[in-house]
């Protein structure tokens, strides 16, 4: 009898511990979502968004950002700051994810297609509002990780390959939209070409250790594009052989 009430009292603490755990992280969510708020009117004139949208918005304060970086990490995981993740990279800065996404406006039979998995984050909070999502890691270890840790977390509309992002997914193609989170000298034909008419690519340009800029692209329905330049950004270089 006193085996079992220990037993009884020990998970109680557990479940007691897990639940002030979770509080703090949705805590801690809600503060992060408050932060993008508030840069997003702070940069309104370059980007011409006083408010991202809502659906982008609830997905941010759904994902759990701090389940997508290293353990030591994890009490950093809601500021609003890049983060390493190892292997020279990054997770990107929640804001940041949040502007790029809602500069996408993806709708919810869209397949997209991410360059750069990185932790596998961008590739979940689409994942929220989208069909399907191709994503594409050049760094084995990390593409790994991050396919495993979205399908421990139940994300089964994510596909993620290791290859080249520069060359795309044609085969996946042609996508509503496409989002590239590492810079790159210019924006790469092979991406423009699976882009389908109507769509927008969101792609940081710039050198490494130059400035950088976000740049959103739209192909129109004959085929054109059209780029604008919106902000400054700082992001990892887009590697591979080209």
């Amino acid at each position: 009898m006193q085996l079992r009430f220990a037993l009884t009292f020990f998970l109680l603490v557990v479940a007691a511990a897990t639940a002030r755990a979770q509080d703090q992280w949705i805590a801690a969510r809600q503060q992060m979502v408050r932060d993008i708020e508030s840069l997003t009117v702070e940069t309104a004139s370059a980007t011409g968004r006083k408010a991202l949208d809502a659906k982008v918005m609830a997905a941010m304060a759904k994902v759990p950002r701090h389940l997508f970086v290293p353990t030591g990490q994890q009490p950093y995981g809601y500021e609003n700051r890049p983060l390493p993740i190892g292997y020279g990279q990054t997770i990107s800065q929640p804001y940041i994810v949040a502007l790029m996404t809602d500069l996408m406006r993806v709708k919810p039979g869209d397949v997209t297609l991410e360059i750069g998995t990185g932790s596998g984050y961008q590739a979940a909070i689409l994942s929220e509002l989208v069909k399907e999502v191709y994503t594409i890691e050049i760094i084995e270890p990390l593409g790994k990780r991050a396919e495993q840790q979205l399908v421990q977390l139940g994300y089964r509309n994510v596909a993620v390959k290791i290859a080249d992002g520069y060359y795309g997914w044609p085969e996946r193609g042609p996508f509503d939209a496409i989002i590239v989170t590492a810079a790159a000298s210019y924006i790469p034909p092979p991406l423009v070409k699976q882009l389908k008419p109507g769509g927008r690519m969101v792609i940081p340009v710039g050198a490494s250790f130059l400035t950088q800029y976000l740049m959103l692209v739209e192909k129109q329905p004959d085929g054109s594009v059209v780029s604008r330049q919106l902000l400054p950004v700082s992001f990892v270089p887009l590697t591979g052989r080209h």
